[in-house]
């Protein structure tokens, strides 16, 4: 039986099977056999298949779902009860260590640049050595902002932690590399992602960000968990604006 959801995805995205071949880094006769007889890939190229056509790998290869199911649990380093729990040492690991992508999520996140006060400045040298940094603040004049203050019970201080993040981050955003967005999203997660660790502070209704479960994941090949939550904010990135 042949792979119809690959075809389909192929077509759907506006591929070819030469260009998918090209970007896996294998013969187009191999993605042709993939499709019509519906062979299944090695995990590596299954994952950059299925990333390259914006698609999950379970999708286009049901048989792996266990596997992934396996890897994706794998994800998880551990659990904290609450973000005050997360060592402070290893927010200040991560932020050293990232030489690839930097990526955060909030509305604020103002604690994160008070217990680090050097971040701007980490954040421009990391740019500047050639990797992304990427921020979403929530845009403090929105519904959504006003919101959930009313719902942690601090109202318009939510919206001013905002500002004050966003006026900390300023003498970064000058530098290429570093770009700061906000958003009006409702916020379901706070994420942090450092290369190929993400920290990921769930929302609870009427309940401050800090008093809410933090859980670390850490990225494997073929997992879903990581890439799950990066989609998020992908999707927040290409709504938001530029501060």
């Amino acid at each position: 039986m042949a792979n119809e959801r690959l075809r389909a995805a192929i077509s759907a995205k506006g591929e070819t099977i030469q260009s998918l071949a090209q970007h896996v880094g294998v013969d187009p006769k191999s993605v042709e056999r993939w499709i019509t007889t519906n062979r299944t890939p090695h995990r590596g190229h299954r994952w950059k298949a299925a990333s390259f056509l914006g698609v999950d790998e379970v999708y286009l290869w049901p048989s792996v779902e266990k596997q992934a199911e396996t890897a994706s649990t794998s994800e998880l380093i551990t659990y904290y009860p609450n973000r005050g729990a997360v060592p402070a040492a290893l927010w200040s690991s991560l932020i050293e260590k990232a030489t690839d992508q930097v990526e955060i999520l909030v509305y604020a996140g103002l604690f994160l640049f008070d217990n680090h006060p050097d971040l701007p400045d980490q954040l421009a040298e990391k740019a500047k050595a050639g990797a992304q940094v990427r921020v979403l603040l929530g845009d403090p004049d929105s519904a959504m902002v006003q919101q959930r203050g009313e719902e942690e019970g601090i109202g318009s201080d939510l919206a001013a932690r905002a500002r004050i993040t966003r006026r900390y981050l300023e003498p970064a955003m000058a530098t290429p590399g570093v770009e700061v967005k906000l958003h009006d999203t409702i916020l379901y997660n706070s994420i942090y992602r450092f290369d190929d660790d993400v920290l990921v502070n769930p929302h609870v209704l009427g309940a401050p960000a800090g008093q809410n479960p933090v859980l670390h994941f850490r990225y494997i090949p073929g997992a879903r968990t990581f890439r799950h939550y990066m989609r998020s904010f992908d999707y927040t990135w290409e709504r938001g604006r530029p501060a």
